[in-house]
């Protein structure tokens, strides 16, 4: 039985939050501190090789704690021709994310490193799926062994991976010789780099990547949390994972239709499946699929994605179970054993078969986030009618700002979207498979290309529809601003001919000789006064009307 990690303590630490301080911090936060502190990209790491940060910068590429983990050792060896693959072999020296090294204690580190969830799905060739699951490494280990020796004799083996681990990585990458680049794609989440990130994800050229044996989907799963201390805990709860994982806050509350305080996460997330090119003599396929833990605070919104298969018949009794919906794991695991005969012998002509149901469960939640997405641009557009909604919510200016996130977003989802169609989807060389049964998804995935474009056109045009009104807002307000100045000037045009006759008259000293000099005054003044007003307002409603 796996130990309870201990808590740590933090000034920011909630006592009714039971998780490692590893769990809140992520790279680039302000609790993180300095992320370089395990080194940036111009200088070597600072993790030594049981994982602890020692201040030497060149290390020896073998050492005792690594002896007995062949995988690592390869690792290591590749960090000067390959140096991006030193992120990985760090990855695995500390158990997690390299840049949470200094907040995790050796309890910590030992449950991260023994971290298995595994389920083999054997596919043999009476069309019967058999599941087999592993919750530590050493039966992983046996398994591994024993599958082997009877691996001619099915269809395809896939072991279905939740999260990743130092042991699972060692003991799959070490026993089918695994390309690094398969785990290392998987560890991270960035959407871009700062110029000194260790964790740069260089792009593959097209003529190296579509020779490789495996493939990588990165999509978003969209979340609902009734609070701010939920939405917390589930960011707490993804920086609990091996794999760098991020909830990121939506921020588009809307009065009188949301819960106060609830709000939507973005999850990003990703899969990943490598497949064993087969040696010559060899029968069966055998795949590695990789997926990313799931967040069990909140909820998918408005239930989670549609069923992928029809409602039986009311004459289908007793009705068949759908997916259990508590995990992408079990999901992936319950889509992929439905497979029909046919697609179960097909696999051996195309192995990608074996990814195509979680290909299309990452389909399903992307036409989630485009009808949430819909959702909120539609409500943006209300809060710009309704006056009413805008005084409530902030000002124009708020909901400018909401929308600058969704034009933030939108060329990133398009991107990912793009990134399955053209790697994914449209790949016609996938170790040498005659066949391309994913291209089946070629439509839905085109269609999700053409809501995000129209969504990211829409956004713009919103965009410029609150910049006018704020600039005619802008101009009303300028107006009244120069009706007032009117007013002021007119007061002081009333004063000026009075103080210049004033003025002139004042000349004379002699109190008692003022009489004639009032009547003269006000004989005038008050004409000249009359005149100077009569051609200033007429100035005034000639500016206007050229104005308007």
């Amino acid at each position: 039985m796996k130990s309870k990690p201990s808590r740590s303590k933090h000034p920011l630490w909630e006592p009714n939050l039971d998780l490692p301080l590893s769990s809140y911090i992520l790279p680039h936060t302000p609790e993180a501190g300095d992320p370089y502190y395990i080194g940036d990209v111009y200088e070597s790491s600072r993790i030594g090789q049981s994982g602890e940060l020692i201040e030497e910068r060149f290390l020896p590429l073998k050492s005792p704690a690594s002896a007995s983990r062949p995988y690592m050792r390869y690792l290591e060896s590749l960090a000067q021709g390959w140096p991006h693959i030193s992120y990985l072999a760090d990855f695995m020296k500390v158990t997690t994310a390299p840049s949470k090294q200094k907040f995790l204690n050796d309890q910590d580190r030992r449950e991260k490193a023994e971290r298995t969830k595994v389920a083999m799905l054997t596919f043999e060739p009476n069309a019967v799926v058999r599941r087999d699951d592993f919750s530590n490494i050493s039966n992983l280990s046996v398994a591994l062994k024993e599958s082997l020796i009877k691996h001619n004799d099915v269809h395809a083996r896939l072991f279905v991976v939740e999260d990743l681990s130092r042991d699972v990585i060692e003991a799959l990458g070490a026993r089918f010789d695994v390309d690094p680049l398969f785990f290392r794609g998987h560890i991270s989440d960035y959407m871009w780099h700062n110029t000194r990130d260790p964790w740069v994800e260089l792009p593959d050229l097209d003529i190296m990547s579509r020779n490789r044996s495996f493939l990588h989907v990165r999509y978003v799963q969209t979340r609902y949390f009734r609070s701010e201390d939920s939405l917390g805990r589930a960011k707490w709860e993804a920086g609990g994972f091996n794999v760098l994982r991020r909830v990121d806050k939506d921020g588009n509350w809307v009065p009188n239709v949301d819960i106060p305080k609830s709000d939507i996460g973005l999850v990003r997330s990703r899969t990943s499946l490598w497949i064993r090119p087969n040696k010559p003599g060899e029968k069966g396929v055998l795949g590695i699929l990789l997926v990313d833990p799931t967040i069990s605070e909140g909820f998918p919104i408005w239930g989670g994605y549609r069923n992928l298969v029809d409602c039986p018949s009311m004459a289908v009794l007793p009705v068949p179970k759908g997916p259990p919906r508590i995990s992408t794991f079990e999901d992936v695991i319950h889509y992929t054993s439905a497979l029909t005969p046919e697609e179960i012998t097909s696999i051996a002509k195309d192995a990608r078969l074996l990814f195509k149901k979680t290909l299309m469960i990452v389909c399903a939640e992307w036409y989630t986030l485009v009808k949430y997405a819909t959702t909120r641009l539609t409500q943006l557009e209300w809060e710009i009618e309704n006056p009413d909604l805008q005084s409530k919510n902030g000002g124009l200016q708020i909901t400018i700002n909401k929308l600058h996130s969704w034009r933030r977003r939108f060329p990133i989802f398009r991107t990912l979207v793009l990134e399955v169609l053209e790697k994914v989807i449209e790949r016609d060389s996938f170790i040498s498979s005659p066949e391309n049964h994913v291209r089946d998804l070629q439509r839905d995935f085109k269609i999700l290309l053409s809501n995000i474009e129209d969504l990211q056109l829409r956004a713009d045009r919103i965009m410029a529809v609150v910049t006018a009104v704020m600039s005619i807002e802008e101009s009303k307000k300028a107006f009244e601003q120069n009706r007032s100045l009117a007013r002021l000037t007119w007061l002081a045009i009333t004063f000026a001919p009075l103080s210049f006759i004033t003025s002139l008259f004042s000349m004379n000293s002699d109190l008692s000789t003022l009489g004639a000099t009032f009547r003269i005054f006000f004989a005038v003044a008050l004409p000249l006064t009359a005149i100077v007003l009569f051609l200033t307002r007429f100035a005034n409603v000639g500016l206007e009307i050229r104005w308007k």
